[in-house]
């Protein structure tokens, strides 16, 4: 969340960026809170006034008792004082949940570029890299394909698990631990530090992450416990750096993470559609970066070029979406997406997320830097998908199929499939 002092000292900018993020029903929680935060601030002092009463008040009686003088009303009012303080901390307690709550609805600044627009239709088109495939023959979906190879099985995992879930077999699975071990290499070449993460977290991590009650909707809960299934590994790396303070000189820390990823996927979307597109569960590689708030924007171009090489490399079609005001998360700074392209679609579909989170996800979990001048500073987080498999082997699927319903396995990936260059029906 934003530092109440930022708030206090900025709160016409406060504003202002509610209203590019057409969230004018929040203007008044930013009045809500000065007024409280001042009032939690006057009973501090009243009960740091109490306290320093309480302290002559003890010295006088001291110094009556040795005159042996009547101290009596004295005592008494000095035994009034802690349950006055008492009650006086319990409100500045309430008052603090108050502020807390409404400051956790405060949304990130976002950085000036973020074009203005009240939804997702309005996110604009930055860049586009690839040549669209013209097909001569009548083309699949990726499960038509999957399915005709005998490499996808849909019904049993319906049986097993539900819908939204899957079993791929044979080549195609091995074609999706290529995906990964491709990914990993990839990272690796770049100076990233490898991570495999745990895939449940806390409650304060997944709070920290990002809007928990958007995410409720996407998050698989533990029974009985406040811990989730991570949809993302950027949550686990994220609480990785929990109530630590690390050097200047030691940033920036860059990590990229495989894990399995849950999602529900409940709400507008859903799973609508049979296949790999929108699934519970996932395989993917995020990148992460932890550095001084003067280098992240320098960090935000490196991972978004970082996407793009790896798609290139896979030489699948794509363009970069820059997210709008309107469809740009609470927690973000800034947002693009990168979407590659559907031949039975016509159309592109989003394949990773680039977000700048400043200090906005860090602070809430205590994330810090000292610099050389000893000065303690709140780091700044951004991510980035490197590769979720899942909708990469959809796109490889129908931007490399063959008239005779096999695969094509793209040059980087043949050397993780033991050189096989096509996928056909065993």
């Amino acid at each position: 969340m934003l530092d109440i002092r930022f708030i206090r000292e900025n709160p016409d900018l406060v504003k202002e960026n509610l209203k590019r993020k057409n969230k004018e029903d929040r203007l008044v929680l930013v009045d809500q809170i000065l007024e409280k935060y001042e009032k939690s601030i006057q009973i501090k002092k009243e009960a740091e006034s109490l306290r320093h009463k309480r302290n002559e008040l003890s010295l006088e009686i001291n110094e009556l008792v040795k005159q042996k003088k009547d101290a009596s009303k004295i005592i008494k009012q000095v035994r009034e004082v802690p349950e006055k303080i008492k009650s006086l901390e319990e409100t500045k307690e309430k008052i603090d949940l108050e502020i807390a709550e409404h400051v956790s609805k405060i949304p990130n600044i976002m950085h000036k570029s973020v074009p203005l627009g009240k939804d997702e239709t309005k996110n604009k088109v930055i860049k586009k890299w690839g040549k669209i495939p013209n097909f001569k023959f009548p083309i699949k979906n990726h499960v038509e394909l999957g399915e005709s190879l005998g490499l996808m099985d849909f019904e049993s995992s319906a049986k097993t698990s539900g819908n939204g879930f899957y079993y791929l077999k044979g080549d195609l699975a091995l074609l999706n631990q290529a995906l990964v071990r491709f990914t990993i290499d990839f990272m690796k070449k770049k100076k990233y530090t490898y991570i495999e993460p745990p895939l449940m977290v806390s409650k304060k991590v997944a709070a920290a992450a990002g809007d928990l009650n958007a995410f409720k909707l996407a998050l698989y809960k533990i029974e009985n416990e406040d811990y989730f299934m991570i949809p993302t590994a950027e949550h686990a790396v994220l609480g990785m750096l929990s109530n630590q303070t690390t050097q200047e000189n030691k940033l920036p820390l860059k990590f990229f993470a495989y894990s399995m990823c849950f999602r529900k996927e409940i709400g507008s979307h859903g799973i609508n559609e049979k296949g790999l597109w929108r699934t519970h569960q996932f395989n993917k590689v995020e990148q992460f970066i932890f550095c001084h708030p003067k280098d992240s924007w320098k960090y935000y171009e490196e991972l978004r070029k970082n996407s793009e090489e790896i798609w290139q490399k896979l030489k699948i079609p794509y363009r970069v979406l820059e997210m709008c005001s309107g469809d740009l998360g609470d927690w973000k700074a800034k947002s693009e997406d990168i979407e590659a392209y559907r031949p039975t679609t016509k159309d592109y579909g989003e394949v990773g997320s680039l977000s700048n989170c400043t200090d906005f996800q860090a602070r809430d979990l205590d994330i810090k830097l000292v610099d050389k001048n000893g000065e303690k500073l709140v780091l700044h987080t951004l991510n980035n998908t490197a590769l979720a498999t899942s909708r990469a082997l959809v796109v490889i699927m129908e931007n490399y199929q063959q008239k005779d319903g096999s695969i094509k396995v793209p040059t980087v990936l043949q050397q993780y499939m033991g050189k096989l260059k096509v996928i056909k029906k065993t």
